[in-house]
């Protein structure tokens, strides 16, 4: 429920301030005063589009604050909860805008994106325009006023999520036969280059492995005599080695050691280095009769390894790298096979969320066919009671499996005859602007009895109705005031005269500026203004007595 709402520098309003309280508000007003303004001001705290003309003459920025109780919105206040928006169990819509255009949004003194005050906007408020008549002629808003009294959300959020999914299927199975010319060039492409790599097979660092045995095969006649030629000089050759060389010396330091002892270390050094070059000697020989000329296995490395060098080289990469290629195109080749089933999958997809989204679309069916029978019984009576006797109101249902959307597969039409022996006509075609006003009024009433938000305004919706109608349609709101919060903007007598707090509208001007300003009326306030309402703004004695007969207190 709304509360409060302040005003500050909006249009021709200075400053204002109005307290609104449970059951019916009536807002009335001279012609030209504003009647609308703070209707018109806290749908921008609601998050309608703004600019700066909005700004009054003069001023920095329009700033309006509404305030709300959330005693009976417990969907406002998980939300609020759900995005650590929440202070207790009240809520300050704000909204701020600048000479430049911008806005600023807050929600309980914290800045919010526009889009979050009017996701909670919609829990807290509706507003109903003077218009709002012209939107029943179309077939998408009477389904939408169908779904809102049907109040089957559970029901509506699965055909949303079925109807997506089947789309999301389709949409995913045309982008892969989209695809598919370029994936079988790709494929054709790929199979050229494995079916080389595979007859070739690369093996993780083969390539040096065999470089470096090719290296040595190759090379094997000269490093058998290089090796054999260290073995001589080391410690073989008759005339002339190391090992004989190193022998005298080492004759000569023992004799040396002999005479001065210090030179001990000297003979051991010469000591190990004869054992080194004995084991080096050793392991050279070793190492020249493992070697083995074999001509046919030099060639086989050296096709190898040119084989591998020209596939890096084609390819574009170096031999070392053709292993991890060979692996990658692999993977590739196998994900493309994959795609080819998942074609099938897709098409299982399609066929199984169209299921689906078709068998909710025939509950939704179902459960509108039979809420659409309460809601014509409902609307029938009212009409009756909005001086339409002969008024007659039924809707007709019609399911289309190949117009399926995200709300279904029905087409709604509303269907009126105002006439005896006239058959039911859609709405466009049989209702004049008056009864369509009525007609609009008595749905909006239903659908909104069943609606969770807490507060409706109704902005002049009761344009083109007088006499005994109005007095019946300000019955309506009344009594839809006793369990929901009721606000209406109107200049029927008839329907203020219903209402539990009455708003006066007026506007001043002192020659440099004009002002709109509302005040709330009292008992003999709202006398006057009645009169005023029903004769002009001459009061007469008739004019009070009839006044008098319309307020009810």
């Amino acid at each position: 429920m709304i509360t409060q709402l302040t005003i500050n520098n909006f249009a021709i309003v200075d400053q204002l301030l109005v307290d609104f309280t449970s059951g019916m508000t009536a807002i009335t007003g001279e012609t030209g005063a504003g009647k609308s303004i703070a209707i018109d001001a806290l749908g921008l705290c609601l998050g309608n589009r703004s600019d700066a003309s909005s700004i009054r003459h003069g001023a920095d920025r329009v700033d309006i604050s509404a305030s709300f109780v959330l005693d009976d919105t417990p969907a406002a206040f998980d939300w609020l909860s759900e995005n650590q928006l929440d202070e207790g169990n009240e809520c300050i819509l704000r909204r701020v805008i600048n000479q430049d255009g911008r806005s600023k949004a807050f929600i309980n003194g914290r800045a919010v994106p526009i889009s979050q005050l009017k996701d909670l906007g919609q829990m807290l408020i509706q507003i109903h325009g003077q218009h709002e008549h012209q939107r029943l002629l179309r077939s998408d808003y009477q389904q939408l006023l169908l779904n809102h009294y049907m109040n089957e959300s559970t029901l509506l959020a699965q055909m949303h999520q079925a109807y997506r999914q089947w789309k999301e299927a389709t949409r995913a199975y045309q982008q892969y036969e989209t695809t598919r010319q370029e994936r079988d060039a790709h494929m054709q492409l790929l199979q050229y280059q494995l079916k080389e790599l595979n007859e070739f097979s690369p093996i993780e660092g083969e390539f040096q492995q065999i470089d470096e045995e090719y290296k040595r095969l190759s090379n094997s006649e000269q490093l058998i005599n290089l090796s054999q030629q260290s073995v001589m000089l080391l410690d073989e050759a008759d005339d002339y080695n190391v090992s004989n060389l190193l022998s005298s010396v080492k004759n000569s330091v023992q004799e040396l050691t002999s005479l001065d002892p210090t030179l001990n270390n000297v003979y051991n050094m010469l000591e190990e280095a004869s054992i080194q070059i004995k084991e080096a000697s050793d392991e050279l020989r070793h190492y020249s009769e493992r070697l083995e000329l074999d001509p046919a296995r030099v060639m086989q490395l050296e096709q190898r390894l040119s084989k591998q060098i020209a596939l890096a080289r084609k390819h574009h990469v170096s031999p070392e790298e053709l292993p991890d290629l060979h692996q990658t195109l692999l993977a590739e080749f196998k994900q493309i096979n994959q795609q080819d089933e998942q074609s099938e999958q897709l098409k299982n997809d399609i066929t199984k969320y169209h299921q689906i989204a078709v068998e909710i679309a025939t509950k939704l069916h179902q459960k509108r066919l039979t809420i659409s029978k309460t809601l014509a019984k409902k609307v029938t009576t009212i009409m009756h009671d909005l001086s339409m006797p002969n008024g007659q109101f039924s809707i007709d249902v019609a399911f289309d499996e190949n117009r399926l959307n995200e709300d279904g597969a029905d087409q709604v039409t509303f269907l009126v005859s105002t006439n005896v022996g006239q058959s039911p006509q859609p709405l466009a075609k049989v209702a004049s602007g008056g009864e369509l006003s009525r007609i609009a009024l008595a749905i909006q009433v239903l659908t909104a009895q069943k609606m969770d938000t807490p507060a409706l305004i109704f902005d002049e919706i009761d344009v083109g109705i007088s006499g005994p109608t109005a007095a019946k349609v300000g019955q309506l709101l009344r009594q839809l005031g006793q369990s929901t919060q009721v606000i209406t903007v109107t200049h029927l007598p008839q329907v203020a005269g219903q209402a539990n707090q009455h708003y006066f509208v007026s506007k001043q001007t002192n020659g440099k500026k004009t002002t709109t300003d509302m005040q709330k009326l009292n008992e003999n306030g709202r006398l006057n203004e009645l009169a005023r309402l029903l004769g002009g703004d001459k009061i007469t004695d008739a004019t009070l007595a009839n006044a008098k007969e319309l307020l009810i207190i």
